[in-house]
């Protein structure tokens, strides 16, 4: 589900926006494919922070800061509402990024638990995602308004999931390695339903559909982001057709731009021009403002996609 917000702002006025969306790497391609879809007339900027992903391996003040210094590059290019395309960031920013620029819609992902409880025939829900997601306030406040209706909610962090996705072809034995271990509890655990609680999950899905079996249902929340983004932009009217819009898309990686245009053709048979994200250096804009903290480092690994 998209996540709360008591402060909702007003519906855009707009004749075509400009969207930002914006994920620590790639997993938010995937909630970018379901905005394409769904939000007719609308032009997008996708950033992926890949030099400092995956967001769930760092503090939470580094993934605020990070998340920042990205919405300061898209608000400086344009963006008239932004979709949080990552759990982690979500948890983690998304409040001190409203209360920053208040003028702008914020769109946040974080996992689906109160769907999962509804439709869980016997009560026992998963939830897979990253630590970092895992031990947040946001969701732990999530997981007490709705995780008393069922049984049992398992929570089970994918520890280097999200990070071999992001380096690795879609048939990669470290990835099914990887979702067979942190799918295995799961199973014997026997939860009939499961959160994908991080944006890249959604892209191994297939994976993660045949570790669980066919009685298990998964919940991916990308449907639900884009009918929120739809309804702030002022139009309840969502397309019928799954056809991605054909309107124009920027995408901006602090990573390798080759690598992500790999990865989109690829994983998702998305055509994408990426060109290197450039951020500002002054030192007043080093810093996020409410809390002073000083600009973080790339994860220094060796790999790639």
């Amino acid at each position: 589900m998209h996540d709360t917000n008591e402060t909702t702002p007003r519906p855009l006025a707009h004749a075509q926006s400009l969207i930002g969306v914006f994920d620590s790497g790639v997993g938010g391609l995937s909630v970018l494919q379901a905005l394409r879809a769904h939000v007719d007339d609308e032009r997008f900027i996708y950033v992926a922070d890949s030099a400092y992903a995956p967001y769930g391996e760092r503090d939470e003040e580094d993934v605020r800061a990070r998340s920042h210094r990205i919405c300061e590059t898209l608000v400086d290019m344009g963006a008239q509402l932004i979709v949080v395309a990552c759990n982690t960031a979500t948890a983690a920013a998304i409040e001190s990024l409203r209360a920053r620029w208040p003028g702008i819609p914020f769109v946040g992902v974080e996992p689906g638990l109160k769907p999962a409880v509804g439709l869980s025939q016997g009560g026992r829900v998963g939830v897979m995602a990253t630590r970092a997601t895992l031990r947040s306030d946001r969701f732990h406040r999530l997981l007490r308004e709705f995780g008393a209706a069922a049984e049992a909610v398992l929570l089970q962090p994918c520890d280097g999931l999200a990070h071999a996705i992001e380096r690795h072809a879609p048939d990669a034995q470290e990835i099914r390695e990887l979702v067979e271990r942190h799918t295995a509890p799961l199973r014997e655990a026997h939860v009939d339903t499961v959160v994908l609680g991080c944006t890249h999950y959604p892209l191994v899905v297939d994976l993660i559909a045949r570790a669980l079996g066919p009685d298990v249902t998964l919940l991916d929340t990308a449907q639900a982001v884009a009918r929120q983004t739809r309804r702030l932009l002022g139009d309840t009217q969502v397309k019928e057709t799954r056809s991605p819009s054909s309107q124009p898309l920027r995408a901006l990686t602090s990573g390798d731009a080759m690598q992500l245009e790999r990865f989109a053709r690829t994983w998702l048979g998305m055509d994408l021009k990426a060109q290197l994200l450039k951020e500002r250096c002054s030192a007043e804009r080093h810093m996020v403002p409410e809390t002073g903290i000083e600009p973080v480092r790339p994860l220094s690994r060796a790999g790639g996609f």
